[in-house]
């Protein structure tokens, strides 16, 4: 594999081969990033340090020279909440209940926690590369009486947000609605503004008895984007 193509692989993992969103969070122009991955000029070692420095999961070794695997592994990186294949377009992902919430902020680092959560098949359009969990829904903050809310029980399959990456650039607001593992909780929220500078966001209910809220990103464990939701069946 040429460098060109570790650093396209790079950006299908991270950015779900989305160039723009590549070339946004490298502070860099579009054409610029589609030149890196065309194979059709030359990658300087600037390009690999920038890289590396931007995105510091990624293991040196493999982007400069192929050898070893795309990402860094260590002791204390949990890998429990990898999506596991169990047949083609089909992964088994942890199922956090509206129960287990509480358990779950004292544990999700944990790996051993992490495998005694039940485990529920999810069908996903594209390899299933990152880190997936479910969640059930509790409350009716986001529950507005459209179709677009969530109701209490509903699941939310979700893929987490790498840290850096919402601690350096701006979170991609207008496509997702978010689970947020914040030292109060876990939440269910719309994003309608993130302030990089000032390490903060903005929720927001669609439920309009609950207002807007800013909190600080220094409280906030984990992020995930809402990939699909489900809702059981009801009587």
């Amino acid at each position: 594999m040429e460098v060109f193509e570790r650093i396209k692989e790079v950006r299908k993992y991270f950015f779900h081969d989305n160039n723009m969103e590549f070339a946004n969070f490298m502070n860099e122009k579009t054409s610029t990033t589609s030149g890196w991955v065309s194979g059709k000029r030359g990658i300087g070692k600037s390009v690999l340090d920038k890289i590396l420095s931007k995105i510091p999961d990624v293991n040196p070794t493999w982007l400069l020279t192929g050898e070893g695997e795309m990402l860094k592994t260590t002791n204390n990186t949990p890998q429990y909440n990898e999506a596991t294949p169990i047949q083609q377009d089909v992964v088994y992902i942890p199922l956090v209940n509206q129960f287990a919430y509480a358990g779950y902020l004292d544990g999700y680092t944990d790996t051993s926690y992490m495998e005694q959560l039940p485990k529920i098949p999810f069908i996903v359009d594209k390899e299933g590369h990152g880190n997936y969990i479910a969640f059930e829904v509790k409350g009716d903050s986001m529950n507005n009486g459209t179709e677009e809310s969530y109701l209490e029980g509903d699941r939310l399959y979700c893929r987490e947000i790498a840290p850096y990456l919402w601690a350096t650039s701006k979170l991609h607001l207008r496509k997702w609605d978010f689970v947020i593992v914040h030292t109060d909780g876990i939440i269910v929220k719309r994003i309608i503004d993130h302030d990089v500078e000032n390490h903060t966001i903005t929720i927001h209910s669609l439920n309009d008895m609950y207002p807007d809220r800013v909190i600080d990103l220094c409280d906030v464990k984990q992020i995930f984007n809402v990939i699909e939701s489900v809702r059981p069946r009801r009587r």
